[in-house]
């Protein structure tokens, strides 16, 4: 299978759980707070101990060096981690300037200094920290959670360009029922640490 599938994965009191996620398909998860949904992402992307199986285009996750594994498939966390004093020091290569105006950002951002962003301009540095790795496959941990509707519009744009244009399986978690309608192609929830299908 040509995407993300994962057979009985148990880790941190979550599961088992078992989804497939094709190639270009937009997964939503939901569920009430503590529920395990980040942990469930945490498991995926191999960043906690976990049993059962995560195959990524039939290559399972046990085959593979850990940093590889995350660079393929790419997890945003809900609050995003920064090490360096401004933006740009945190980018391998400059992003494409087109990918910073779809963020809503105009080319100096990259100067910015860490700790004067606004927490919904980290969520989508993050973001496009994450995008510029060109991940194969996206977790994403609320992403716009703190954004306004104009950024929340423009996150889902440029999620949904990136997903159509290399065919990337994304687990999307979100509380928001409109969003989760606007961007899904299937919704589950996680109750009592078990995926079930919304």
């Amino acid at each position: 299978m040509q995407g993300l599938r994962i057979e009985a994965l148990e880790s941190n009191g979550i599961g088992p759980c078992s989804l497939e996620v094709a190639a270009g398909e937009c997964v939503c998860v939901s569920g009430a707070s503590g529920a395990g949904k980040s942990l469930m992402l945490r498991a995926i992307a191999d960043l906690d101990p976990h049993h059962g199986k995560v195959f990524l285009n039939d290559l399972e996750c046990n085959t593979m060096n850990p940093g590889t594994w995350r660079r393929k498939v790419g997890l945003l966390p809900a609050e995003s981690q920064w090490w360096h004093e401004t933006v740009g020091e945190h980018f391998r290569d400059e992003p494409d300037s087109s990918i910073l105006v779809a963020l809503g950002f105009e080319g100096d951002v990259l100067a910015y200094q860490v700790m004067r962003l606004s927490s919904g301009e980290r969520q989508r540095l993050g973001l496009l920290r994450l995008l510029c790795n060109q991940p194969r496959t996206l977790l994403l941990d609320e992403p716009t959670s703190s954004l306004d509707a104009e950024n929340i519009r423009r996150v889902e744009r440029l999620i949904e360009d990136y997903r159509t244009q290399y065919q990337t399986p994304v687990i999307w978690v979100s509380h928001d029922q409109q969003q989760i309608a606007r961007i899904s192609d299937r919704h589950y929830r996680i109750v009592d640490g078990k995926l079930e299908e919304a």
